[in-house]
């Protein structure tokens, strides 16, 4: 590039790639305009991304001049020079490798270009529970730069002082008794997409952004293992887990620090899965009940994703036996096929229903922790939530909110999945029940439950409502209360969104928990703290994702809770 343009001034040329340089307030490349000007380079910086930033006056630069700089009457109108800027003011300038605005999707820079303007109300509430809830906000934004080179520091977020007061005196060994008088359990769950090696080949347009290095899975699983070693979680629920890697050094590396691994592989030809590993320190293993969504005999869930849900034994001394379910899957990508992803939620909600009844007919506590292809706010994520969704006449393209224009604009069908599933709208298992009504009685006396059981399935084909039975909320709030920016948990060369998720059945004195939803839990569990997420201009500052110290296109979710017991 430089090459071509010989008549550029001397200090420019000298300006490329893995260039590094300590400025200060005299050398600061700049518009001949006020220094609140807004400059955007396209294919570098989202657009709404306002220079100069205030950033310390030493940092590196790695980045190449963006295309609009030829040929060199462009350059030459642009009015580029440079100008004594106060010590205060600098140009933050990112690393270089989206190369032109070419490289940049259309559908990002639509999505960037409108996402400061607006606020759903799914975001206000978000807002205001964060503020009831929580006691400690992100750190300033010159602390999140690290000292390690393309570095962003994620802190702890807690939810009461008393939580982190709890922390410091259980670690300086002091009396347990302070705590609370009711039996309580502490622990941390970890979601992370790690990012399947077969999947980033296949897929390798949303990383150009990335060194080519940076992309193989001799330099990506130590940098995975180190941040699940460094986070430290009791329970690991890992998505896109390649089963050759899991068998040859995953799954060996992981019960080396302590895990009991559990993995159930998809049923089609992509070799990954979903894993959920515990520390056998703190958990006993109850059962391990696997999901598989595909069904040959069923047209609808013709796809390979899978699920699994584990019923989990704390190891303290309570008066009752207590039990945790555990749940992580990934649901289906594919943003025109929301009937798939409903169905595939309400098999995984029903294996859970089935796992987590306790002798008292209530459920044990429950987590759900996945990839669930779907952003906050949409139509599948607040069935979790909320516990019900009246589907009639919603396209099946709108269900998961993945798209600003969905292009599946069938209407999802009623009800979305036959009869012959087993699965009712209350997103339980049926076949039980039905064998038990087939089995009863006499011929004669048994007609008439046959009836009334196809007047039954008749009203329900007619009804479009869904439901479940459990009391979820979201561990994140997917909004920074300060400013309204969206947090994001995956972010490459296409996109940048929350897609990830953990949702807890909260106890009743849960500050951050939401309300309103049926209480039909023993006990429950308490959210104490979560490691916070980042903006996408955060991420974009060490060149998204995958970058050289965070080897997946996902950012690994923490929360830590506190299990209570009636």
């Amino acid at each position: 590039l430089f090459g071509r343009h010989s008549m550029l001034p001397r200090h420019v040329q000298r300006l490329g790639r893995d260039w590094i340089a300590h400025w200060n307030g005299s050398q600061i490349l700049a518009l001949n305009s006020p220094a609140s000007s807004c400059m955007r380079w396209a294919g570098h910086y989202p657009p709404w991304a306002s220079f100069p930033l205030p950033v310390s006056a030493d940092f590196s630069v790695n980045w190449r001049f963006p295309s609009f700089f030829g040929p060199w009457r462009q350059f030459q109108n642009s009015n580029w020079h440079l100008d004594n800027y106060t010590q205060s003011c600098c140009f933050h300038l990112p690393n270089p490798s989206m190369k032109s605005e070419g490289e940049e999707p259309l559908i990002k820079k639509r999505r960037l270009s409108e996402q400061d303007d607006t606020s759903s109300p799914e975001q206000e509430t978000n807002l205001s529970n964060h503020k009831e809830g929580s006691c400690l906000s992100v750190a300033q934004n010159e602390e999140k730069h690290g000292s390690k080179k393309g570095t962003i520091k994620r802190h702890w977020e807690y939810f009461c002082q008393q939580s982190k007061t709890m922390k410091i005196t259980e670690n300086k060994g002091s009396d347990k008794s302070i705590m609370e008088s009711e039996a309580t359990f502490d622990f941390t769950v970890m979601s992370y997409n790690i990012l399947s090696q077969n999947l980033l080949e296949d897929n390798s347009h949303l990383y150009k952004h990335c060194r080519q290095r940076l992309l193989f899975w001799t330099y990506r699983f130590p940098n995975i293992l180190q941040e699940i070693k460094e986070l430290d979680a009791d329970v690991l629920c890992l998505q896109e887990v390649q089963e050759d890697h899991y068998r040859t050094e995953i799954k060996s590396s992981l019960e080396s620090l302590g895990y009991h691994c559990e993995y159930k592989m998809r049923t089609g030809r992509k070799p990954d899965g979903c894993a959920i590993c515990f520390k056998t320190s703190k958990f006993s293993l109850i059962s391990s009940n696997p999901v598989e969504f595909f069904r040959r005999d069923i047209p609808l869930l013709d796809r390979d994703n899978v699920g699994l849900v584990l019923l989990l034994q704390p190891r303290f001394h309570c008066e009752t036996s207590a039990a945790i379910c555990i749940a992580n899957t990934h649901l289906l990508y594919n943003p025109r096929r929301g009937d798939i992803k409903l169905t595939q939620l309400a098999m995984l909600l029903a294996e859970i229903a089935s796992v987590a009844p306790q002798k008292n007919g209530s459920f044990c506590p429950v987590i759900i922790c996945g990839d669930f292809n779907s952003v906050p706010g949409s139509p599948l994520y607040k069935f979790i939530k909320e516990g019900k969704l009246n589907y009639e006449g919603l396209a099946i393209g709108k269900v998961s909110g993945q798209e600003q224009f969905p292009r599946g604009q069938r209407i999802l069908s009623i009800p979305i999945w036959p009869k012959k599933l087993g699965i009712s709208q209350n997103c339980v298992y049926e076949i039980k029940q039905q064998q038990k009504e087939e089995n009863a009685g006499e011929k004669l006396e048994a007609a008439k439950p046959d009836n009334t059981q196809e007047i039954v399935i008749t009203s329900e084909k007619l009804s479009s409502k869904l439901q479940h039975h459990f009391k979820l909320s979201s561990v994140y709030s997917h909004y920074f209360p300060e400013t309204g920016i969206p947090e994001v948990t995956t972010c490459h060369s296409r996109s940048a969104v929350t897609v990830d998720y953990i949702f807890y059945s909260a106890a009743n004195d849960d500050t951050a928990a939401q309300t309103g939803a049926e209480d039909s839990f023993c006990g429950g569990l308490k959210l104490l703290g979560r490691l916070a997420l980042l903006t996408e201009k955060d991420l974009w500052t060490v060149n998204g994702l995958p970058n050289e110290n965070n080897s997946s296109d996902h950012l690994p979710l923490l929360a830590e809770f506190r299990l209570i017991e009636r």
